[in-house]
């Protein structure tokens, strides 16, 4: 099964494309999509809308998971987090494939087995898992390969059921 994970953002969207076989999980392809400060907002979520769609169309998933926003303190960023995930999901949509989505807690959880882990040792457990030489970079792309590792286990103990 063939999954793409996607870390939303408006600035940086952080993507990881995963197999799995019954010998484990294997990295594809992972890093960012960007969008310049300097355009209109609309023109950004294009950018990403026309990304994600290339995305799907190159590695053609089998399945799509997305982390579920995060909310802080800063509501305007949370609101422009949240039309990118809109145009994300739109776009798994359009291209037919299920997406799923998991907060930042089960992502931790499912992925060191402990929800309060950090950023290095999720990186370190998602080169691990992954078989990479060294950790995943940039944040967003490790980001994005522990989103899919945590619905390749997560969907996998829902199989079993």
């Amino acid at each position: 099964m063939r999954i793409l994970g996607i870390d939303p953002g408006f600035g940086i969207v952080g993507f990881g494309v995963i197999e799995k076989s019954a010998n484990g999980l294997d990295a594809i392809d992972y890093g960012v999509i960007t969008t310049p400060k300097e355009l209109e907002f609309s023109k950004r979520l294009a950018i990403i809308s026309d990304s994600i769609a290339d995305l799907i169309k190159q590695f053609s998933p089998d399945e799509i998971a997305i982390e579920e926003l995060y909310f802080s303190s800063n509501v305007k960023t949370a609101i422009q987090v949240a039309h990118a995930r809109g145009v994300i999901m739109l776009e798994c949509h359009r291209a037919g494939v299920p997406a799923y989505e998991y907060n930042p807690l089960h992502i931790k959880q499912a992925v060191t087995g402990h929800s309060k882990a950090d950023k290095p040792q999720m990186q370190q457990m998602a080169a691990i898992l992954l078989g990479l030489a060294k950790p995943p970079k940039p944040d967003d792309a490790a980001d994005a390969l522990a989103i899919a590792i945590c619905h390749a286990q997560t969907n996998q103990v829902l199989k079993r059921k």
